[in-house]
């Protein structure tokens, strides 16, 4: 199935006044940035540019979640953030039944978004960047689900789990983040989004 169509029933799956919120937004995210890639992670659609997570949707019973993997990097202006760890990068906007997108303020936080994707991009590009942890990609060379959705990550969210391992002082540490990367990664969740699903956000 093409990324689009699984989006499509993704949003078509749920109720109306969610579906009306999920298109909008959309549609909005592709207005901000012009070259965004659609994608499919973690069960949930995501926007991409220049190969680094932008932003995703998802939708639960109440409410209709924006996640922004990069969001401690830069202000919502008029809009309001969920209450997040300060060790986190990615912040989260949630809309509830009822409630109208302010599409000004919105449309400005997306072009941040899309800026900073961006930087990501460019500084990613530079070769004193950090290298990819070996043991953490040799298992999920064995995985063709996980490798899959390896590759497809931006750099930035490679990284963070290549620190992630790597800042594990003890071998069993660094083999018990290993397993559950993999099962993260298995899922197309980047670091930030399942510290995210395990928060229940």
């Amino acid at each position: 199935m093409q990324i689009q169509e699984q989006i499509n029933l993704y949003i078509a799956g749920h109720p109306e006044w969610q579906r009306k919120l999920m298109v909008r937004i959309r549609q909005l995210v592709h207005a901000a940035a012009e070259d965004v890639q659609e994608a499919w992670r973690g069960q949930v659609p995501h926007f991409d540019l220049a190969t680094t997570a932008m932003v995703s949707i998802s939708a639960s019973k109440t409410s209709v979640s924006i996640h922004f993997p990069h969001g401690a990097h830069f202000k919502p202006a008029k809009l309001a953030f969920e209450p997040a760890s300060e060790d986190k990068q990615g912040r989260t906007i949630k809309f509830h039944e009822g409630d109208a997108i302010p599409e000004a303020a919105f449309s400005a936080l997306l072009h941040k978004a899309a800026a900073y994707s961006m930087k990501l991009h460019d500084e990613g590009g530079d070769e004193s960047g950090h290298q990819e942890h070996s043991e953490l990609e040799t298992i999920l060379r064995k995985d063709p689900s996980a490798w899959v959705n390896w590759n497809a990550f931006g750099k930035a969210d490679r990284r963070e789990y290549s620190e992630w391992v790597a800042d594990g002082r003890k071998e069993e540490t660094r083999k018990r983040r290993i397993a559950q990367a993999l099962e993260q990664i298995r899922e197309g969740l980047t670091r930030d989004e399942a510290a995210h699903r395990v928060k229940g956000a």
